[in-house]
C-alpha cells in the first residue's frame, strides 16, 4: 500500500518523515516516482496525472492539496474514488487576515488614500464608525463562517448568505435564491467565499451589483470564474460599485494589457489570500488516512452532486 504526492518539493520534504513517523507501512513517494502502481492507494496533488482509473488502477483517496476542488476534473476521476480538499488552520487563519485587511482599509479610506499619494494629494477623509457598514459573506463554509465571526467582533453589521440556513450567534444567515436579494440589499461590502461550481460560475454580474447600495465594495477571494469581468468595469465606471478587490482572476495571471491592472478602483493581489501551511497540510492529511483506514469519516470529503 502506498502514497503519492504530486506537490511541492516543501511539501516533500517536510511530509516524507512526519508519514515514516505515523504511518511506517505506508510507502511514501514523491511525483513522478510511485513505485508499484497497484499499489498506489492514495494520492494528493492539485493537479492530479491523466487518465487515474489506468495509471492507479487501485486509487481509493484524492486529496487536494488546495481548499477548493474546482480545478480537478470530477467526471474524469472514478466513482469510487473519494475527493477529499484540503481543511486545515492555515487557510481559515490566511483568509480571515484577508479579507479583515480588505475590509478595514475599505472602511478606513486607504484604498483611496493610495490613489490620493498617486496624485500628490494630501486630504483626509472622516472616520466612520464599524457599526455603519455591513459586511456580506457569500458562502458560509469552513472559510466564510470564521471569517465573519472575526469581522463581527470589529463592530461590522454582519450578515451571510449561501444554500442552506446557518446558524451562528449574532450573525444573520440568508439562504437560498429566494433570499438573495435581501441579502445583497443590506450589504456594503460584498465578500465573495464560494465554491466554484455551475451553478455559481459567473455570478459576480451586473444584475447582482445592481441590487448592493450604489457605490458597495466588492471583495472575491472565491474564484476568478465567479466574476463577470466586463460587469465589474461597468459597474465601477457607473458608481455602481466604488472599490473591488481581486485576490483571484480568470486566468492567472491576468494578460499584460488587461484593463483591471491599471483601473484606479481595482485592487488587484496574486492569489495570495490563503494557502494551506506545509506542516499542518500534511498532519491533517495522515489525520484523514487514518480516519479512513477505521471507516470513519474524512475531515474535507465533497458531496460529488454538488461539486464540493
Amino acid at each position: 500500500m502506498s502514497f503519492v504526492l504530486k506537490s511541492t518539493e516543501e511539501r516533500a520534504r517536510l511530509w516524507k518523515p512526519m508519514f515514516a513517523s505515523e504511518l511506517p507501512e505506508l510507502a511514501f513517494h514523491v511525483w513522478p516516482e510511485t513505485g508499484d502502481p497497484q499499489k498506489v492507494r492514495y494520492l494528493a496533488a492539485w493537479q492530479p496525472p491523466e487518465n487515474l482509473a489506468e495509471n492507479f488502477p487501485n486509487l481509493e483517496v484524492l486529496f487536494s492539496v488546495g481548499a477548493g476542488v474546482d480545478q480537478l476534473n470530477l467526471a474524469s476521476i472514478p466513482e469510487n474514488v473519494r475527493v477529499v480538499r484540503m481543511m486545515e488552520p492555515g487557510l481559515g487563519e490566511g483568509m480571515i487576515e484577508y479579507v479583515l485587511w480588505a475590509v478595514l482599509s475599505y472602511h478606513r479610506n486607504m484604498f483611496q488614500y493610495a490613489r490620493q499619494q498617486a496624485a500628490h494629494v494630501w486630504k483626509g477623509a472622516p472616520n466612520v464608525s464599524s457599526s455603519l457598514f455591513r459586511v456580506g459573506v457569500m458562502g458560509m463554509g469552513a472559510l466564510g463562517t470564521p471569517v465573519l465571526k472575526k469581522l463581527s467582533q470589529f463592530g461590522y453589521v454582519c450578515h451571510g448568505w449561501s444554500r442552506s440556513r446557518h446558524d451562528i450567534p449574532g450573525i444573520k444567515s440568508y439562504a437560498g435564491p429566494e433570499e438573495l436579494d435581501d441579502f445583497l440589499a443590506a450589504t456594503d461590502v460584498l465578500v465573495c467565499l464560494m465554491p466554484l461550481t455551475d451553478a455559481t460560475k459567473g455570478i459576480l454580474n451586473k444584475e447582482l451589483f445592481a441590487k448592493l447600495p450604489k457605490g458597495a465594495c466588492l471583495i472575491n477571494c472565491g474564484r476568478g470564474g465567479h466574476l463577470a469581468q466586463d460587469d465589474l468595469l461597468l459597474a465601477l465606471d457607473e458608481g455602481l460599485l466604488s472599490q473591488a478587490v481581486l485576490d483571484v482572476t480568470d486566468p492567472e495571471p491576468l494578460p499584460e494589457d488587461h484593463p483591471f491592472w491599471n483601473h484606479p478602483l481595482i485592487t488587484l493581489t496574486p492569489h495570495i489570500a490563503s494557502s494551506s501551511h506545509a506542516e499542518t497540510g500534511g498532519e491533517m492529511i495522515l489525520k484523514n488516512i487514518l480516519q479512513f483506514e477505521k471507516g470513519a469519516e474524512m475531515v474535507g470529503e465533497i458531496n460529488r452532486s454538488s461539486g464540493y
